[in-house]
């Protein structure tokens, strides 16, 4: 398996780059894995990851997220102990730390001595790292879809659509605690998609966080933007999402001006 990882990143020019393409195989065989073992009967792929290899986003990213959709038989310790088992037995030597807080489980994935057998790190202790975070308790609302991907392997996941997806991704835009730059990444390519969120969704994700409702819809989205947007620090925003984008130029894109000026036009 480390040979495929070798062959994917072996054109690419740049360590940062390199660094990233290896973790997204690991992504795509941790998503595998799961497709295999049956887990997309529990939950769905949201995120940017998602949106990267579903969608094609032209960014990396470092999460794996997904929503618990079917508590049924659902078991979190018994989930990761049969990832790190399929991990292992492809030839990776790793560490595994859990977490829980309030709703979200999650697990960092550490991947030993894989940087240095790759060629991209002299330091034999510095680890490769993916994280999976997992909403048990995500607000009411979504849809789902089932998309095949096509990358290193074959297989398909249950994801939420990309008005739910979208719905997401304001509510952690605007409402997430610390700024994310890569969200308004995420955001700017939502807004060119001339698309419209899951205002269901929306709405109960914020009255789930926030404790009130906003009746965000159609007639007033425009305006809850525009409201929102205006409290951002783009320099702070652009600083986060720097090693994330593949092209550095789109940085000057992560300009609250510039959006401001582009959503009378891409606002449906």
């Amino acid at each position: 398996m480390i040979d495929l990882i070798k062959g994917a990143i072996s054109e690419i020019p740049s360590r940062e780059e390199k660094v990233h393409t290896a973790r997204e195989f690991l992504q795509i065989l941790i998503l595998k894995t799961l497709y295999d073992r049956n887990y997309f009967k529990n939950f769905a792929f949201v995120g940017g990851t998602a949106l990267r290899l579903l969608y094609g986003l032209r960014r990396f990213s470092e999460d794996l997220d997904f929503s618990l959709i079917n508590k049924e038989n659902w078991d979190f310790d018994g989930f990761l102990k049969g990832i790190i088992y399929e991990l292992e037995k492809n030839g990776f030597s790793l560490n595994a730390r859990e977490t829980r807080k309030n709703v979200v489980q999650s697990a960092m994935f550490k991947f030993n001595d894989l940087l240095s057998d790759l060629g991209l790190s002299s330091q034999k202790g510095e680890k490769l790292s993916v994280k999976l975070e997992l909403d048990t308790n995500p607000p009411p609302g979504w849809n789902t879809e089932i998309s095949l991907v096509n990358r290193y392997f074959v297989f398909t996941v249950t994801h939420f659509d990309l008005p739910s997806l979208f719905a997401l991704k304001l509510h952690a835009c605007f409402y997430r605690k610390y700024t994310k730059g890569r969200d308004y990444y995420d955001l700017l390519w939502y807004l060119g998609k001339k698309l419209l969120p899951n205002f269901r969704l929306l709405n109960n994700a914020i009255e789930q966080t926030k404790n009130r409702r906003l009746n965000i819809d159609e007639a007033n989205f425009e305006g809850f933007l525009r409201e929102r947007l205006r409290e951002v620090d783009f320099a702070k925003v652009r600083k986060d999402a720097d090693r994330f984008i593949e092209d550095k130029n789109e940085l000057k894109l992560l300009d609250g001006g510039l959006i401001l000026k582009l959503l009378s036009t891409e606002v449906a």
